[in-house]
């Protein structure tokens, strides 16, 4: 039985694809342009702001302005944080028992803070985390293991009692550099990359119901 469980939370834990859309598209009616079907945009969630503008805008790093469209980004999404923003199905449930059985659980994002906690407040999970560690809480951020043993030092467990849990490569890469046991969910982002059978995660799974067969509740 694992000690812990712990979520990216970006297309893991909460489904926040829609108001990243969202913001998106209010940067393209800036320019004058068409929204962009929320489903074509989905895949590249988990790759933050960078993946939205390239998705979106077909906007690189290396754009002259790059920087200001990635703030205008990120201030639009502020602004509507958690509108359409739901849990995925059967992530309630899980936390219940996890809970109920007095097993800590924690997220761990590439979410900047600024982000990350008003949105878990919006959420209503905010307080009911065990741990909250975001992209910039730790020296560098997934998939380096760093943000894994942020977590693993606030909740005094083992890496190796915890199941890390995550929709993209980054994830498991992360949990793995940390000795923890990883899950990748099939009904997250994924990106644009290798696809979810070869990151090299320990469990891949298709509903939060069997991230909570893995933990041990029933």
């Amino acid at each position: 039985m694992f000690e812990a469980v712990l979520f990216d939370l970006d297309g893991t834990f909460a489904d926040t694809a829609p108001d990243l859309a969202a913001a998106l598209n209010r940067l393209r009616a800036d320019l004058g342009m068409a929204p962009v079907p929320p489903g074509q945009l989905r895949p590249l969630t988990s790759q933050g702001v960078r993946g939205m503008l390239k998705g979106g805008l077909a906007m690189l790093p290396s754009d002259a302005r790059y920087v200001e469209f990635y703030d205008r980004f990120l201030h639009y999404y502020s602004q509507d944080i958690c509108v359409e923003t739901t849990l995925f199905p059967g992530i309630e449930q899980l936390l219940d028992g996890l809970e109920g059985r007095c097993s800590p659980w924690g997220i761990v994002t590439n979410k900047a803070q600024r982000f990350t906690l008003p949105l878990l407040a919006r959420l209503g999970y905010a307080k009911r985390a065990a741990c909250v560690v975001s992209g910039d809480s730790a020296r560098r951020a997934k998939p380096a293991a760093h943000p894994m043993q942020l977590a693993c030092s606030l909740l005094a467990r083992r890496p190796e009692s915890c199941l890390y849990v995550g929709d993209d490569l980054r994830d498991i890469q992360a949990g793995r550099a940390a000795g923890m046991v990883t899950v990748a969910v099939r009904y997250g982002y994924l990106g644009d990359g290798d696809p979810i059978e070869n990151w090299g995660a320990d469990h891949v799974v298709d509903h939060a119901h069997q991230i909570a067969a893995l933990a041990g509740v029933h």
